[in-house]
């Protein structure tokens, strides 16, 4: 069944109290963007765009069921940190002293641990100009939450502009050094979540390298050159094409793509492209930009039907894809790669646009 569009004529942001997700915020623009977000891990829950006709479908993985956010959909659409990615045995050292994180059962510190930022609720507030209108999150993160050191406050902005546009900013002060790497957790499908799966989108990213890692996705090194490889995206492919390509059926076998791509140094304030996903069959697209120095692309390929989407259909492999723009997996333990150290006095700021189009 596919769910109605909302019902949201436009105006300032309207808050609806929830349970297990706790508030529920809808704004946007009538007609071009329309997003839901839940207070409860800072997720986006629901994002309609036109099609190429100009029919609306929510093209963002969330479970019917809120409360499987705890489980299996854990991270669906939410808010991830404080560091994004992981921490290799849910250790590091800094400034010569070693802090061991709360890790998951493969013994490494995924999304901020235990019990990260998806898990906790965020108090929120409304914004609403001529110019955008939205949200913005706020969440007070204490000294040795989850093994990190610094009491660490945190806010995240979820706006759509004028155009359309979503801006997801994120900014973080601490008053003692720590490790921060935020993003967020969406699967999307421009066919509409819950119809099937992504392999036929077309997907591009601006990225020359990427970042080979072990059978437990810790990275094994230096990043090698994306050329002759399934990792190659810099021209449009199908992700069915990609992982049938040279050195695709390997990763395929391996459940896809779950991997950062190296989009180089971006010293400006202002987001660059890093990628561009594509569905033909709607003529939906979304083009990602960022500020950040990668962008961690899974095609989750280890979905096998236990969540079932609020159309209510189960989602089956490759039922969405994550574009989740961030710093590099194990980067605490990694001294060549960009640090993630925030500082007393210095400010923590990150920014993701997506931009939606659709073409004919």
């Amino acid at each position: 069944m596919t769910p109605s569009p909302p019902r949201f004529a436009g105006g300032p942001p309207v808050c609806r109290s929830g349970t297990d997700s706790g508030q529920r915020w809808t704004f946007g623009v009538p007609g071009v963007l329309v997003v839901e977000v839940h207070t409860r891990g800072a997720r986006l829950h629901r994002l309609w765009v036109p099609d190429r006709h100009g029919d609306l479908a929510d093209v963002v993985l969330a479970p019917r069921d809120p409360a499987r956010t705890a489980d299996a959909a854990r991270y669906f659409g939410a808010t991830v940190g404080r560091y994004a990615n992981r921490i290799a045995r849910g250790r590091f050292t800094l400034d010569g002293t070693p802090y061991r994180l709360t890790a998951q059962d493969d013994g490494h510190c995924l999304h901020g641990g235990t019990d990260g930022f998806d898990n906790r609720i965020w108090e929120a507030e409304s914004v609403h100009t001529p110019e955008r209108t939205g949200v913005l999150l706020h969440l007070r993160s204490p000294d040795g939450d989850q093994g990190f050191p610094g009491n660490l406050s945190v806010t995240v902005g979820c706006l759509v502009g004028a155009n359309g546009e979503l801006a997801l900013s994120y900014a973080a002060v601490t008053d003692a050094a720590t490790p921060v790497n935020l993003t967020n957790h969406a699967y999307f499908n421009l066919a509409g979540e819950g119809s099937g799966d992504v392999l036929g989108h077309e997907l591009t990213v601006d990225a020359t390298h990427y970042t080979p890692v072990d059978e437990d996705l810790i990275p094994r090194g230096d990043h090698r050159p994306v050329s002759g490889t399934a990792f190659d995206l810099r021209r449009p492919r199908t992700i069915a094409e990609a992982l049938t390509g040279p050195g695709g059926r390997l990763l395929a076998a391996g459940g896809g793509y779950d991997h950062n791509f190296v989009l180089g140094p971006h010293p400006s304030d202002t987001p660059r492209r890093a990628a561009v996903l594509y569905a033909p069959a709607t003529g939906r697209s979304m083009e990602v930009l960022t500020t950040e120095p990668g962008l961690q692309v899974y095609t989750a390929g280890q979905f096998d039907g236990t969540v079932v989407g609020k159309s209510g259909m189960p989602y089956g492999a490759g039922a969405g894809i994550a574009l989740e723009t961030q710093h590099f997996p194990d980067s605490p333990n990694r001294p060549g790669y960009p640090s993630t150290v925030l500082r007393p006095g210095d400010e923590y700021r990150s920014k993701t646009v997506l931009r939606f189009g659709t073409r004919d």
